[in-house]
């Protein structure tokens, strides 16, 4: 077996803030107040309606992977949910293109705007069983909450998907304030809690913090299928 390929340490996060957000609730609330209308983006529409042709093919319960980079996660995955249809959603052809070896049978990789997608599968109905969101970047600057995805105007949708919803973080305090626009959005609070891998990393990211010595953190709960946390449109 070669030997293990040495790993640069990662810094840990450096933010202008100590604390959830002050402009958080608010924010959360002008999502709740007029749902998102920007156009979907050509590239995604078609993107959705091949991965939606190969959910129905498949006819199996759905594993959505989102944000899931070089798609090594969405490989894993596959292989812990062996009954599952999981689908890997990235943005960068980049990431999506790198060789990590065949995909299961049971995985698929998708380019498209996370944005976009997670509207599109609301709208078509899909139900996902498991619905991971892991290490999305944080944006620890204080001036850019309405970067993260609970200070995005699509965070409503994200929740209303329903399914087991897994968060993971190595800065504490985004995995706190998605908690907190969870509670105000669905009235569902989830316990914040330290993680450890413990060898079985999901990530090239989660294994490059676990090995740089940072903490890790996570949050995990089951949402109801809720449409109706949208406002009209």
């Amino acid at each position: 077996m070669p030997p293990e390929r040495h790993i640069p340490a990662s810094r840990s996060i450096s933010s202008n803030q100590a604390t959830p957000h002050h402009d958080l609730a608010r924010r959360v609330s002008r999502g709740l107040q007029s749902r998102w209308q920007k156009p979907f983006a050509p590239h995604t529409l078609q993107a959705f309606a091949d991965a939606h042709d190969w959910l129905l093919s498949r006819q199996r319960p759905l594993v959505l992977d989102a944000g899931c980079g070089v798609g090594l996660s969405t490989r894993q995955l596959a292989e812990r949910h062996t009954e599952h249809a999981v689908i890997g959603v990235d943005r960068s052809a980049d990431r999506l293109s790198r060789d990590h070896g065949r995909l299961p049978d049971n995985a698929l990789l998708v380019r498209a705007d996370l944005v976009d997608f997670w509207r599109l599968a609301l709208d078509a109905g899909w139900r996902p069983d498991f619905h991971y969101l892991l290490y999305p970047n944080p944006y620890p600057k204080s001036a850019h909450l309405k970067m993260r995805w609970h200070g995005h105007a699509v965070f409503p949708a994200i929740l209303a998907l329903g399914g087991c919803l897994e968060l993971r973080s190595n800065w504490r305090l985004y995995v706190e304030e998605f908690s907190l626009a969870m509670a105000q959005v669905s009235k569902i609070r989830a316990e914040v809690e330290p993680w450890d891998p413990e060898g079985g990393y999901l990530t090239p990211f989660e294994r490059k913090y676990h090995l740089s010595g940072q903490p890790l953190w996570r949050l995990v709960t089951r949402l109801p299928h809720a449409p109706s946390l949208l406002p009209s449109a």
